[in-house]
């Protein structure tokens, strides 16, 4: 099977670079990813004495920095990698672990490009972030004795699928992994499934609690209503990480919502910034007054204001009054409601949540979110948390317990780690 997942590599290989050269945030450090790495750093990580953790783009990453520093301060004699595949996660590592870790982009999982790195950087032990499953580099990792932790995993309902369809190659894959530190008793179940010893899995929890946790303590990346040009008299709307059709839904739910609270302001933050015109001239279509975060002028009434920046998403939830997570009314899986939520923000959320199954159910359950179905739903549940305050603070209380209340996975992992690394 191996020799099959490789030939199909090399067939698929123009499709796969034109793929990467196509998505702007993919380009960056691709000659990194073939497996050149520059000689002064391949010359300093080669002395066994590195821990590399893979994040994959900027969301794994952003997770991952409580365990890095933590991983820091328990091994100060090691030194710690940070591999990621997207530009947007590189800069997450440089500008949120600076002096902490140094940043790699992961190879492609060519046979060659894997060798090569891993006789650059010897690792004495890999930690991958949430679900990674490249099988050569996997599979020869294990052939060099390497340890590999799973930090962080979660198994979605489609990846999952498709994990089981070819479990009898990924069973083989997966015996690469020393640990399984999984976030949920769902995902515990299906890595089981897909042929991971139960003794090599443990439940840890969601690392993306602590993290949320964390930021409200950070000063750097805060952004005030002032710096947008809000005065503090208006109240802001933000739908986060929004992708196309949810911004239609949150622009058509504001305008509702301007019946009941007309000093509200909109921020829209589409998950890929390089959608900004996009997203302006959708909202323009729409009748608003658009500004860019990068292009403030002086305004005044309703308007709409669309994050063109990285890293600024999750201190700006402070400074909400009302909140929309992305992804979420789309069939993407949901990103993470665990960062307004930290703030002590209620949270509406679309049906499609897989990957925050469990913290969804969570929400809904302890009164911290309200989830809808569409554009309509949504105007109708932010109409009552405006008219209903208590209510509104109360749900925001709830939120910001229950993410208090699921510390601990950064913790439960570093024990994890100790038990390979000692």
């Amino acid at each position: 099977m191996f020799g099959a997942y490789n030939v199909l590599l090399v067939l698929f290989s123009p499709f796969i670079l034109a793929l990467l050269l196509a998505k702007k945030r993919c380009r960056p450090g691709l000659r990194q990813r073939l497996g050149w790495l520059p000689q002064g750093r391949a010359a300093e990580w080669g002395d066994g004495r590195t821990i590399w953790l893979h994040a994959v783009s900027m969301g794994e990453a952003t997770a991952a920095v409580p365990l890095v520093q933590q991983l820091k301060a328990r091994y100060p004699d090691f030194r710690i990698v940070v591999s990621t595949v997207t530009e947007t996660g590189r800069e997450t590592v440089l500008r949120r672990l600076s002096g902490q870790a140094q940043h790699l982009y992961f190879p492609l999982d060519y046979p060659w490009a894997v060798r090569s790195v891993l006789d650059a950087v010897r690792p004495r032990l890999i930690i991958i972030v949430e679900t990674e499953l490249w099988p050569n580099f996997l599979r020869e990792a294990a052939a060099r004795g390497i340890p590999v932790i799973l930090a962080n995993g979660r198994l979605a309902t489609d990846s999952f699928a498709g994990y089981l369809r070819l479990r009898f190659f990924f069973r083989r894959v997966l015996t690469a992994f020393t640990l399984c530190s999984m976030q949920t008793d769902r995902d515990v179940e299906r890595i089981i499934q897909l042929g991971v010893a139960p003794e090599r899995v443990v439940r840890t929890g969601n690392l993306k609690y602590d993290q949320a946790a964390a930021l409200t303590q950070a000063a750097p990346g805060r952004i005030s209503k002032g710096a947008l040009g809000v005065a503090e008299s208006e109240e802001l709307f933000v739908a986060g990480s929004t992708h196309p059709g949810e911004e239609e839904a949150a622009l058509d739910c504001y305008r509702r919502l301007l019946d009941v609270a007309s000093s509200l302001v909109l921020v829209l933050a589409p998950r890929h910034i390089e959608r900004t015109d996009a997203v302006c001239a959708t909202a323009r279509l729409r009748g608003f007054d658009v500004f860019r975060r990068t292009r403030l002028s002086s305004s005044s009434g309703p308007r709409v204001i669309v994050l063109d920046t990285r890293g600024e998403l999750a201190s700006l939830y402070r400074e909400a009054t009302l909140v929309f997570v992305g992804g979420s009314l789309v069939d993407v899986g949901g990103h993470s409601p665990l960062e307004p939520a930290a703030w002590g923000k209620a949270v509406v959320f679309g049906p499609h949540m897989d990957h925050f199954a469990e913290a969804a159910e969570l929400f809904i359950r302890q009164g911290a979110g309200v989830q809808v179905g569409n554009a309509d739903e949504m105007a109708e549940a932010m109409t009552v948390l405006l008219k209903d305050r208590a209510k509104l603070e109360a749900r925001g209380k709830a939120a910001s317990q229950l993410v208090q209340e699921n510390q601990g996975a950064v913790a439960r992992t570093v024990a994890l780690i100790a038990r390979v690394v000692g």
